[in-house]
């Protein structure tokens, strides 16, 4: 992680486990990561956007819920990187575990009557969810988050693939963008950890401007903000084909993604 040769500003001593590869206080005396905070507004915007068209469509609230989950993550995100306080780490670090059961539920319930609730798996989510609370809670070590997250997202992968596989194969462009996008953020992101003493030191005989770029983890945010909203719109569009609905990926202004579902069920 980083190194503790940063400046000080306005939220004090950081308090949380883990701190990042960008200088603290460098832009702004007010925000510690200035660009790890404003790179988690895509995982804000957009996802709000698609929980307002998502209700607007009278489409199943789990949708809705997924959607506002990952602006959910996006909040804690910001407020973690913009103070590096503990309390704030947890609000970005559990949504990430409570959103991602969401999707979870969403994909592995996509074949069920429409408006059902399973029971069982919400029960199991729910005790999954609560005790990685509470273990986290007490043994604040940040990989134990980490894997627990790894298992979410490898359960979401593994039904993703085998959806695309097996029933809906002309789904795989979007199930392996989504996936592809995701993963190259995941490697950015372990570039930023390994590589943090190098990329501190070439930010230094860098123009500003340019040292932006290497800013890895706030792509980290950019680039799992985009491959999880990119999941949802997958989930939707397997729900909505199995429902018998048109689903059609349209983009918003010619750039942004968004799912449009006819009401109207197929003959």
């Amino acid at each position: 992680m980083a190194p503790t040769i940063d400046r000080q500003g306005y939220w004090g001593r950081p308090t949380s486990t883990l701190e990042w590869c960008e200088e603290n206080y460098v832009v702004s005396f007010y925000i510690a990561e200035f660009w790890n905070t404003v790179s988690n507004l895509i995982m804000i915007l957009p996802p709000l956007y698609g929980a307002v068209h998502t209700y607007r469509n009278g489409l199943e609230f789990r949708y809705i819920c997924s959607f506002l989950g990952l602006s959910a993550v996006g909040v804690g995100s910001w407020c973690f990187h913009m103070t590096l306080l503990y309390e704030m780490q947890l609000l970005d670090e559990l949504p990430m575990i409570y959103s991602t059961c969401v999707f979870v539920y969403c994909l592995y319930e996509c074949f069920k009557q429409e408006n059902s609730i399973s029971l069982f798996p919400i029960v199991l989510l729910l005790i999954f969810s609560v005790s990685v609370t509470l273990v986290y809670l007490q043994w604040k070590e940040p990989v134990f988050h980490q894997v627990m997250y790894g298992v979410l997202v490898a359960c979401l992968v593994m039904r993703s693939i085998f959806i695309v596989t097996w029933v809906y194969p002309w789904l795989r462009a979007l199930c392996y963008t989504s996936l592809g996008v995701f993963l190259l953020g995941f490697l950015l992101w372990n570039i930023d950890n390994i590589f943090c003493d190098s990329l501190r030191a070439s930010r230094q005989m860098m123009p500003p401007g340019v040292g932006v770029v290497t800013q890895f983890h706030a792509w980290w945010h950019i680039f799992t903000g985009l491959g999880s909203y990119l999941h949802i719109l997958l989930s939707l569009q397997i729900r909505s084909t199995y429902l018998k609905y048109r689903p059609k990926v349209k983009f918003l202004c010619g750039v942004w993604p968004t799912l449009h579902i006819e009401p109207q069920r197929m003959s």
